[in-house]
């Protein structure tokens, strides 16, 4: 039954914690205070190894935001995983990860951070595996292994702070290793973010349930790197290396998800290169000095970003789970809700106005054209926006607006409860957390003066991509070609795929089977066993013509014996 559904339960559970802690940011912001709490374990070395808790306006609403979005996540899982038999398993798994992600946000130290950063690491990996295929395997593998590149630089860079007695983030410009400890600690961030050039785990991890995906690429995993960075940027910031680099790489990043984007056929992989896109656009404003907008983003990224799971989540159960664009179409006739949801977070992700992504991503724009940057990367920021409207506007005309393709059979219509409330819940949020965010909570006293023509631009350029990818794909098929060879680059997302997988294991691989065809395989075992086993098998294929011979056995036997005789006489 229903009400005995663990996904249910949990889900009523997290909305009771939500309450509480949306009210004590409210209350933190208000009054203007923070609260820190540290536990004292033991001391060596004239170190103190704590527990710290800092509770302030960022950490709060950023936990319940995590609360709100895994409620609403889990409530959509009560039909998405009925079916499964291992839906306590499951919960449990999502309730660890939801732990493992307030551990981290609460947590200002560096070393008692590994608490939550490694859950999160474990608990990805679990959850991508899920579905125990091979290639859940195979993704859950890449996933970890990249993300375990990031966890060594961050152990790496509390062993070289052990000299300064602490690892809070206040400050760690007094180390002799200052530039060598920021620039591990922005490869950590890089890699749970998925910054190129390790960005190829992203979409790979979309084998793990749309649960999951909804969670993972909302509030959770992916924005543990960029909340780290946001959590160190007093530190972080004092070599100028750190904002240089973060800049450039983060530009890239949204630019390549762009363009993969606008190739992929998979709904989900589509939706996952849209938040590695935002990832960018989250990175790029911390770079060019901006957390508090940075923070704002991210709160209203995860929930439409959750929202645009939540509806992709209910189109691929309701065609079977088949999530190929090309199998999709006339939702909007047959799931009018759904698709009133699918189209306010796809337009709070291209910034329009007055949703939730206009007043975080247009603010961005705004503060990077009006503060002195790069043209080269105002021009890339700009293309980058224009791709995202392109490839959303893609996305609906392949799902809300084609022609239906899907199985006659196929019954499909907004009836279920536990897939519609979710969606309205978090629909709410993807249209009024940024007023709210905006006006009320986060200090976000950032004046920019730009003339009209400069004011307008992010819009117009969205526009742009919209009317550009509406002539293209209302005026041509949709039906499957062929790829050119470019075109594959672009999808493999500029070669990452295969350059972070079988590309660097070809190399080892050839060498260590020379290594053994010439050792293991050669030289010692002609020398051993194999030696003797084939020495021996030559001189019984050589004899064995003398058996098939008219001479019998009996008569070559005595001659065999009389002949060293009749030599040694």
């Amino acid at each position: 039954m229903s009400y005995l559904n663990p996904c249910k339960i949990a889900s009523k559970y997290l909305w009771i914690m939500f309450l509480p802690m949306f009210f004590s940011s409210l209350i933190l912001t208000l009054s203007k205070k923070y609260i820190i709490l540290e536990w004292y374990f033991f001391s060596f070395n004239s170190t103190n190894f704590t527990l710290p808790l800092i509770i302030d306006y960022s950490s709060t609403l950023f936990s319940a935001t995590v609360l709100f979005i895994s409620a609403n996540v889990l409530h959509f899982a009560t039909s998405y995983m009925n079916q499964d038999f291992s839906k306590t398993r499951f919960t449990y798994l999502i309730l660890l990860f939801v732990l493992s992600m307030n551990l981290m946000i609460f947590i200002p130290s560096l070393i008692a951070l590994l608490l939550g950063w490694d859950g999160l690491g474990l608990m990805s990996f679990l959850l991508v595996i899920y579905y125990q295929t091979p290639k859940a395997l195979s993704a859950g593998m890449i996933t970890a292994l990249m993300n375990r590149v990031g966890d060594v630089a961050l152990l790496l860079s509390i062993a070289w702070l052990f000299s300064q007695g602490h690892w809070i983030h206040l400050s760690f410009s007094d180390s002799p290793l200052q530039t060598t400890i920021i620039l591990s600690i922005m490869i950590a961030g890089m890699t749970k973010s998925a910054q190129i050039p390790f960005s190829s785990w992203l979409p790979a991890a979309m084998a793990a349930p749309t649960p999951v995906s909804a969670l993972v690429h909302s509030s959770t995993l992916v924005t543990a790197g960029v909340f780290i960075l946001i959590r160190f940027y007093p530190s972080l910031s004092t070599a100028p290396i750190f904002n240089k680099m973060l800049l450039m790489t983060a530009t890239l990043t949204m630019l390549m998800a762009g363009m993969t984007a606008m190739l992929e056929m998979d709904l989900k992989k589509i939706i996952a290169l849209s938040t590695l896109s935002q990832l960018g656009v989250m990175m790029m404003s911390l770079a060019l000095n901006l957390p508090s907008i940075t923070m704002f983003h991210l709160l209203t990224h995860a929930l439409f970003k959750a929202l645009l799971f939540v509806c992709a989540g209910s189109m691929i159960h309701h065609h079977h789970h088949s999530q190929d664009l090309r199998t999709m179409g006339l939702t909007s006739i047959t799931q009018p809700l759904l698709s009133s949801c699918l189209l306010t977070a796809n337009l709070a992700l291209c910034g329009a106005p007055f949703l939730s992504g206009f007043y975080s991503k247009d603010m961005i724009l705004e503060s990077m054209l009006f503060n002195p940057s790069n043209t080269l990367i105002i021009l890339l920021a700009l293309l980058a926006t224009s791709l995202t409207a392109a490839y959303s506007t893609r996305m609906m005309l392949n799902t809300l607006w084609s022609p239906a393709t899907a199985n006659s059979l196929t019954f499909v219509s907004d009836q279920d409860k536990n897939l519609s409330t979710p969606a309205i819940f978090l629909t709410a949020g993807a249209i009024t957390s940024g007023a709210i965010v905006n006006w009320t909570l986060l200090p976000l006293n950032t004046p920019s003066f730009l003339s009209p023509s400069m004011k307008s631009l992010p819009l117009l350029v969205s526009l742009l991509g919209v009317l550009i990818t509406w002539n293209i794909f209302t005026s041509s098929s949709l039906q499957y070609k062929p790829l050119s060879p470019n075109k594959l680059g672009t999808l493999s997302m500029w070669y990452l795929t295969s350059l972070t997988s079988q590309g660097l294991l070809k190399t080892p691989l050839n060498l260590s089977h020379n290594l053994l065809k010439i050792s293991d395989q050669g030289w010692m075992e002609a020398s051993s066993s194999k030696g003797m086993l084939n020495l021996s098998s030559l001189i019984i294929s050589n004899t064995r013509p003398l058996q098939k011979s008219l001479i019998t056995t009996q008569i070559l036997l005595p001659i065999m014996i009389m002949l060293p005789l009749i030599f040694f006489l």
